[in-house]
């Protein structure tokens, strides 16, 4: 596992860093993006098999934590429905839960941090290449879907996002990201409210970020307003699950 997270982490580095060696990965007629999928599909096939559901991500103790969380992604969204939730101290937010459900759900930011909690110190891996240690609290994302109740079609869970990636002819971009059910139902995938005994900060996802401890942190959608259950991911940005996998990324993204 950790060869091949230093080669991802080595290949983003370069495309980062300017190299055209990953432009156009995320075309369709791109012979290294054809690659690379076959690649995640066969790495996800191999975790699953090896790996199983319930392996756990290491934990720390606080003593670990050493800096301030260092933020991933965007930090300061600006679409209009979350600046007036931020101004109201997140009074009007709601985390909806669509989609493939029996009981559609619309949680204010108070009941979601009313349910059951858990509080985990785990590592952040950054595709950048950087790492970080944090405190995590949150309500299990598995807590949410129960309460939901998924019907038998429902594949995958589908984060959306307030922040505004791109902006194109078609339209703004917003950020979204996916995972399947045995990511989603892990014990330490939660929904963070909260990081290193406070509230989370605007610059860390608040009021609500997915944490998914066993995979790379371009996973952790920040920003978080609906979870829609999907069968498959048509009709959804380019069709790949997410964000950056409609650019050429590993939409596992395993670690």
């Amino acid at each position: 596992m950790t060869t091949r997270r230093n080669l991802m982490i080595g290949g983003a580095a370069v495309g980062l860093s300017g190299c055209k060696v990953l432009d156009g990965v995320g075309q369709p007629d791109s012979g290294l993006g054809r690659i690379m999928a076959r690649a995640n599909r066969l790495t996800y096939r191999a975790q699953r098999l090896l790996g199983g559901g319930r392996t756990l991500a290491p934990e720390f103790t606080a003593a670990d934590i050493r800096q301030g969380m260092h933020p991933n992604g965007s930090t300061n969204p600006s679409a209009a429905a979350y600046l007036a939730a931020q101004e109201g101290n997140w009074a009007s937010y709601r985390l909806n839960v669509t989609g493939m459900v029996n009981r559609p759900l619309s949680l204010t930011l108070n009941e979601v941090k009313s349910l059951p909690a858990r509080s985990q110190i785990t590592r952040h891996d950054c595709v950048e290449g950087w790492s970080c240690i944090a405190q995590w609290t949150g309500v299990n994302l598995s807590t949410i879907l129960d309460m939901a109740e998924p019907t038998a079609d429902a594949q995958f869970v589908v984060f959306h996002c307030f922040d505004e990636i791109d902006r194109t002819l078609a339209g703004i971009v917003n950020y979204y990201e996916s995972i399947d059910f045995v990511d989603a139902l892990h014990p330490q995938t939660i929904l963070a409210w909260g990081m290193n005994g406070a509230d989370l900060p605007v610059r860390n996802g608040a009021p609500l970020r997915v944490r998914i401890e066993r995979q790379l942190g371009y996973k952790m959608a920040k920003y978080i307003h609906t979870i829609e259950l999907v069968a498959g991911f048509d009709g959804l940005g380019r069709g790949r699950g997410s964000y950056w996998a409609d650019r050429g990324y590993d939409w596992y993204a395993g670690i």
